[in-house]
């Protein structure tokens, strides 16, 4: 099967699981705010509703490519998700656009409950039946080794064009893992050394979602209660190694009466490896 041949294929509806155990073994993965989501889902699982419909995708498009890179993402949210509302999630590959062996593939994924719509995303991936990159071989870390991570709490929203506070994050090898089982997202590049060197990565990097997640929680922790983002597009520039100490910066760049919009990013030793734009509620 040809890329191309896969445009406007559709996926689903798979059933989302909303239960509070796998919602709090994600917020624990992700390391979202302790206490915090103890009724509603937060917009981070986001991950998990993609990865519902995602294998389907990843499975019809495994033949045609041996590199996978996520470049692009975005979320939409409409409400706040109480924990069991029953979810189903559909999938549509909405785009495929190629350049020789080289494709970009867009990836549209819509999670509705009871209640209506809950999400819609759209992922952006270039892949290509060769390695993206030829980086050279560097061992992996200890196992559970990390840089220092802080605790998200909540705090007020600075004024238009103030410096959020800093988020220290970083993710071990285990973190890896478990965040794998939590999200679905079992890609081996990020558990599995021989993969990741196949793909032309220096080793087991951090998933793409999972700096995602990140960006949401520093960016939620400025709105209160259940549905505190409306939006978030997201830019994976590099890969983050696991044990790499990182930092989550942002400022406001605007605000009204309905919300907010901050520019968030992820920095590691100076260098950015994911930028977002988020709209945060009032």
């Amino acid at each position: 099967m040809t890329l191309p041949g896969v445009a406007g294929r559709h996926y689903g509806p798979f059933p989302a699981d909303t239960c509070g155990t796998s919602v709090a073994r994600f917020v624990s993965a992700v390391g979202d705010e302790p206490g915090r989501w103890h009724s509603h889902v937060p917009p981070a699982y986001a991950a998990a509703m993609l990865f519902a419909a995602a294998p389907a995708f990843l499975e019809d498009v495994a033949g045609a490519t041996r590199s996978l890179l996520h470049t692009d993402q975005v979320f939409a949210w409409s409400r706040s998700l109480p924990f069991g509302e029953p979810v189903e999630v559909t999938g549509t590959i909405a785009g495929v656009r190629s350049r020789g062996s080289t494709h970009l593939v867009t990836f549209d994924v819509a999670a509705a409950g009871r209640d209506g719509p809950w999400l819609e995303a759209s992922c952006t991936f270039l892949m290509s039946p060769e390695p993206a990159a030829a980086a050279a071989e560097e061992p992996e870390p200890p196992i559970e080794q990390r840089g220092p991570v802080d605790v998200p709490a909540p705090a007020p929203l600075p004024e238009p064009g103030s410096e959020l506070p800093p988020l220290q994050v970083s993710a071990s090898r285990s973190d890896l893992v478990r965040y794998a089982a939590a999200s679905g997202d079992l890609n081996p590049i990020h558990w599995d050394h021989g993969a990741a060197l196949a793909a032309g990565l220096p080793g087991v990097v951090v998933h793409g979602l999972l700096m995602a997640g990140w960006l949401a929680v520093a960016a939620g922790r400025h709105a209160p209660g259940p549905d505190p983002l409306r939006e978030m597009r997201i830019r994976f520039r590099r890969p983050l190694r696991p044990a790499a100490p990182a930092l989550v910066t942002g400022r406001v760049t605007g605000r009204d009466a309905s919300g907010a919009d901050l520019a968030v990013a992820v920095v590691a030793e100076q260098v950015t490896v994911a930028t977002a734009g988020v709209r945060v509620t009032a």
